[in-house]
């Protein structure tokens, strides 16, 4: 039997759940309470945060975090430290208002003025645009065509100004005057006090003041209790619109994040002088734009990675701690300035766990192409739902220093709405994308209600789903120990886009992504730096343990010549390449390079396959890869595949929000098969059909919000397996009906119930008339007779829930379900003659706490809605069915 299915049978697996706690100076007894809570619910780690503390980096700061770390050393947790004063990262608990102009943060930015010519003697002035302590690097004059795009014969004008004054005899024709400027002047207002992120010594600034602080005082713990430091959401913040998605290049007025010797990197890059080229950062200009605009966005988040996650990282692993945390990826910022870092895997490489987040709203079920409104305008689905994910996994795949870990913050501002049921869909739509460590957002020790950015999991004891919060963390811990320390299997390797999308129009990554994994077929996202280093063996694409059947190519109008080199390279070897929709129209040659574009074009062209998107996932199917396939079209079923030494792991999980789905799944696998219940922890039969060939075919039939996990390997014959539940389809459904007691309780109340009603018909117990502001638990009571003996097997059925259901029958505890499908075994209690069916439901707070975050989402409906029903199927009656729960 594989190790790692022993150790999550016998509850040894390991922690994977850091969430936030945040601090703001609370009582030691509130502290500890906290923390007790925490451990209570299955969780053996904390993040620490101050949200903000009233004295960071004080006294009382350190009297909070030594009673945090003492709670730690006794419990065996481990501690992770938000790694600045407040959010984001980067303010670096208030040095750098006081730092050396050189420490600052930098911004080049442009001003222009117009003029027509012939004109001379003209003269033009200057000392208005130019502000304090700005440089001015050039004053550059530039044609401007009849769309006021920019045209060749740039004339420098730096050296014809004198007090303020630029004296220029105008040529004919129509001009821009252009001065580019080095300036402290720019930005996000809120973020003037940053770091400068192209700066190692900036970067220290945050080093010294934070990171220095803990390992002085903590030094002992660390690698052991102490953990390591989580940055969150740092980024060039150059952008006055704090979150603007689209900030980037080519964006007029938006000053650029610059330091002292950027222009000699941009030259040396560029390969010729520069300098007369800078407007063309934010105006056309013809064939040289799209090359100045690159080269820049290249040495810009090359610098990011060195010299900021880069340093940090190093001064980490020298200490013997993790550097963990991500930066926004919103609406595909990702790949952009502003409140982005340029580029999500340089920027990320320097950590020691890839990082993702997801709040606000941004993943709601069945919103998977179509944007939604959120509290940022609309959302781009497509991205949250088929390329974030895919980010953070990827990046943990091929980068070794991750060995695997792939994090998401979790949870967080989604209001109190969000209950249990939508965070296992999350943790879900996540696990099987390949996420497998979590840190929820947030435990919060305020008073309440504290109107931060809820849902909060304990919230002082109000909360109540907490006692069942510790179901979707042991669930959690389990499925990612099962997804951790092997290998994970993919078909495809898409190219990741931000190249190609700095020089110019280019498809997004989750594009091809989406037909990808709405067919079943998986896939990690490649940045053109790992693709270079890439190798072939034996046809295929080898990074780290990641080994890929083939390399699709999202279209873009220009790809840069030194990736368009290696991807011929790798076709002429025997790699099928797929390029979607088409070839770009252009290579992108840096000046100086000397390299055969010409010659390059043609080779492409050659070896080659050009797929239509819709076509995609056929195509490659066609060329009989994939290592899962189902016998029907089932967009919403995703599957991961993940292999130890001694056992493969296949999770299948149904993102639709309403509707089921059941087809057949082929796997192209060897040994037996069993199913895993990871809520339960327990091991059921798994009736398969071995093919012709060797592949193995099992019956697939999943809920919404249903996920199954299928493992393979040898001697499981030799393990208790639990005979599966009947299935739904094909079986007796008796449903159960008489007159319903109803009694309801909140938090703090529970368990003391109060009497509310007496009915023969269940339904929505918070709708208009009935209890629309009640949040807590309603408990439901049936007596019924069975006369049945014969039965070897049943299953209750709850039918429609909202949203946590724990369920007793004659006094037997059947157990607790957090969402679909609410089905309980219940051979073992049920009983012929009179049976007692008790059920607890449990909502979530929005019905009390009408909170602002809430509005974005839609409400549901509150209790028991039914029909219940005892299926039932006698002795092998069973189709051999898959479920999951």
């Amino acid at each position: 039997m594989s190790e790692r299915l022993r150790q999550v049978l016998d509850g040894s697996e390991d922690n994977y759940l850091l969430p936030f706690l945040w601090q703001r100076g609370e009582s030691e007894e509130v502290i500890r309470t906290e923390l007790a809570r925490i451990y209570d619910s299955g969780i053996r780690a904390v993040c620490i945060e101050s949200r903000p503390h009233p004295d960071m980096l004080g006294p009382g700061w350190w009297r909070d975090v030594d009673i945090i770390m003492e709670e730690a050393r006794s419990r065996g947790m481990k501690v992770w430290v938000f790694d600045d004063d407040h959010f984001p990262t980067g303010h670096a608990a208030g040095r750098v208002k006081d730092a050396p102009a050189s420490l600052r943060r930098r911004y080049l930015a442009e001003h222009h003025l117009d003029a027509i010519g012939p004109a001379n003697g003209a003269s033009f002035l200057l000392n208005t645009l130019l502000q304090p302590e700005e440089t001015l690097i050039v004053a550059v004059a530039m044609t401007r065509g009849p769309s006021g795009c920019l045209g060749g014969g740039a004339v420098e004008l730096t050296g014809h100004i004198e007090d303020g004054v630029l004296y220029w005899d105008v040529p004919p024709g129509l001009w821009r005057l252009c001065l580019v400027v080095d300036t402290p002047h720019g930005g996000n207002e809120a973020r003037q006090d940053y770091i400068n992120p192209l700066v190692g010594e900036s970067t220290q600034l945050l080093i010294d003041a934070v990171y220095e602080s803990y390992y002085k005082r903590y030094k002992a713990d660390f690698g052991r209790a102490f953990a390591g430091f989580f940055s969150d959401e740092p980024g060039f913040y150059n952008d006055k619109e704090m979150y603007d998605f689209n900030s980037a290049t080519g964006k007029v007025g938006v000053e650029l994040p610059w330091r002292g010797d950027m222009l000699e990197l941009l030259e040396r890059e560029y390969g010729s002088p520069f300098k007369t080229l800078l407007p063309l950062l934010w105006l056309e200009g013809g064939e040289e734009t799209a090359a100045v605009r690159y080269v820049y966005m290249n040495v810009v988040s090359s610098l990011y990675a060195e010299h900021f996650s880069g340093r940090i990282g190093r001064w980490c692993r020298e200490r013997g701690v993790d550097y963990i945390g991500h930066v926004i990826e919103d609406n595909n910022a990702h790949a952009r300035l502003g409140c982005g870092a340029g580029h999500f895997f340089r920027a990320l490489w320097g950590q020691h766990m890839a990082g993702i987040d997801v709040v606000l709203h941004q993943l709601l079920p069945g919103f998977d192409e179509t944007p939604h409104v959120w509290i940022a305008g609309e959302t781009d689905s497509e991205f949250y739902h088929y390329g974030l994910a895919k980010l953070g996994s990827s990046l943990a795949h091929i980068d070794p220093k991750k060995q695997g870990r792939a994090l998401c913050e979790v949870f967080g501002a989604y209001g109190w709405s969000e209950g249990l049921k939508l965070m296992k869909w999350i943790t879900d739509h996540m696990l099987v994308r390949g996420i497998n460590y979590f840190v929820p957002h947030a435990f919060s020790q305020k008073e309440f209600p504290d109107q931060d950015c809820p849902p909060h999991f304990y919230a002082r004891g109000h909360n109540p789903q907490y006692r069942y919060y510790k179901l979707l963390n042991h669930y959690t811990n389990r499925v990612s120990h099962l997804l951790s320390g092997g290998r994970h299997v993919a078909t495809v390797a898409v190219l990741y886009h931000a190249e190609a999308e700095w020089a110019g129009e280019a498809m997004p990554f989750q594009k091809p992504v989406r037909e990808l994994l709405q067919a079943q077929l998986d896939c990690d996202v490649l940045p053109c730096d790992v693709l270079r280093e890439a190798q072939l063996e034996q046809g295929r694409l080898e990074v780290a343990q990641e080994s890929y059947e083939c390399l699709v190519i999202p279209w873009c109008h220009r790809l840069p010549v030194a990736v368009a080199e290696r991807i011929v390279e790798l076709a002429e070897q025997g790699l099928p390449v797929l390029f979607v929709d088409a070839l770009p129209k252009e290579l992108l040659e840096v000046p100086g390079t000397g390299r055969g574009v010409e010659s390059l074009r043609s080779r492409l062209s050659t070896s080659a396959e050009i797929v239509p998107l819709s076509e995609l996932a056929t195509r490659v199917r066609q060329r009989g890869m994939g290592d899962v396939e189902a016998a029907d079209r089932v967009p919403y079923l995703r599957s991961y595949h993940y292999v130890h030494p001694d056992m493969e792991v296949y999770m299948f999980f149904n993102e639709h929000p309403y509707e089921e789905l059941r087809t057949r799944m082929r796997l192209h696998a060897a040994g037996e098969l069993a199913v895993y219940r990871p809520f339960e922890n327990e091991l059921h039969e798994a009736a398969v059909q071995r093919l012709d060939g060797g592949a193995l075919e099992l019956e697939l039939a999943l809920c919404p919000y249903e996920s199954l996990i299928v493992v393979n390997g040898t001697q499981l014959d030799k393990l208790p397996l639990r005979a599966a539940l009947p299935d739904r389809d094909g079986s007796v459904q008796i449903p159960l009906s008489g007159l319903w007691r109803i009694s309801i309780a909140d938090a703090g109340a529970y368990p003391v119930f109060t009497f509310y009603e007496q009915t023969e018909q269940l339904g929505n117990l918070n709708a208009c008339g009935k209890l629309p502001d009640f949040s807590g638990t309603m408990r439901y009571e049936l007596e019924f007779d069975w006369e049945d003996a014969t039965v070897s097997g049943c299953a209750l059925e709850l039918g429609e829930v909202y949203e946590t259901a724990e369920v007793w029958l004659n006094e037997v505890p059947l157990g607790a379900a957090i969402c679909s499908p609410y089905r309980y075994a219940a051979a073992h209690a049920l009983r012929v003659g009179r049976n007692k069916l008790v059920i607890d439901v449990t909502n979530t707070l929005v019905k009390q706490q009408k909170d602002f975050l809430s509005r974005f989402m839609q409400q549901e409906p509150g209790g028991l809605l039914g029909p219940v029903s005892i299926c039932t199927a006698k002795a092998g009656g069973t189709d051999g069915s898959m479920h999951g729960y």
